[in-house]
């Protein structure tokens, strides 16, 4: 077996602290790990694994876009198609009685906003009863 070469070198002192840390956390020592991270650097899939892993963070990332994507289409459809109901079977109220339904709407709307918060906090979330399929889960036997 070769002896090994010895090569000093400075590095800045934040850098050597890490270096520092993370030899005691392995209970390594600083050369070794320094050694082990220049043959990282030099080796030749180097390049290779830093693409494969910025790869795989942005495969995640995709993954996680196209499902707040699908949430967010879901929420759209969700709106019209209530909008659309409420349109539909809300009658026009008289005159007389829209002051007493514009107040009791605010009251229903501070509920509304009252269970939506609730809904938030605890769950379960719309997305979860729907599921990746986008269907709504089979009722329990």
């Amino acid at each position: 077996m070769e002896k090994k070469a010895r090569l000093s070198v400075y590095l800045d002192p934040d850098l050597m602290h890490s270096l520092a840390d993370y030899a005691a956390r392995r209970d390594q020592s600083r050369s070794l790990i320094a050694e082990a991270a220049v043959a990282s650097f030099l080796s030749p899939d180097a390049d290779e694994r830093r693409e494969a892993a910025i790869a795989k963070r942005l495969d995640g990332i995709d993954r996680r876009l196209q499902r707040v994507e699908r949430d967010i289409g879901i929420t759209v459809e969700m709106m019209a198609v209530f909008i659309r109901f409420w349109l539909a079977s809300t009658p026009q109220l008289p005159e007389a009685s829209q002051a007493a339904a514009r107040a009791k709407a605010g009251e229903r709307y501070d509920n509304f906003l009252d269970a939506l918060g609730r809904r938030l906090a605890k769950g379960p979330k719309l997305r979860q009863e729907i599921g990746e399929e986008g269907s709504w889960p089979s009722a329990a036997p």
